[in-house]
């Protein structure tokens, strides 16, 4: 599990709607790829999957008030789709930040 800290409360409402707005498009754009990732806001967190490609989740993203507890599917670690939707993501969650930048607390 990887904790980022993004130094002010995060609403996982506000994370949610980000991430359905940005994360399909910049993704394709980079990959030259038509994959549009289902992005879920679950009980359990927002999780992101694409089961025609992918068994299980690809990422839960868990909000811990100014933390994203963020748990990646261990099959897919070097795998550069996933690798690309990391990256993206760590994009997205500097915007919410409202630019105060992102810390990372843990990752392992």
């Amino acid at each position: 599990m990887k904790i980022i800290t993004l130094h002010k409360p995060v609403n996982i409402s506000e994370l949610y709607n980000h991430l359905q707005k940005r994360l399909n498009p910049i993704f394709q754009e980079q990959r030259q790829s038509n994959i549009s990732f289902n992005i879920a806001n679950t009980p359990t967190g927002i999780e992101i999957s694409y089961p025609q490609l992918y068994e299980g989740v690809l990422f839960t993203i868990t909000v811990q008030d100014d933390e994203l507890w963020i748990t990646r599917n261990e099959h897919y670690v070097d795998d550069v789709n996933s690798i690309t939707v990391e990256s993206i993501l760590n994009s997205l969650f500097d915007d919410i930040s409202n630019g105060q930048g992102t810390d990372l607390v843990q990752e392992g």
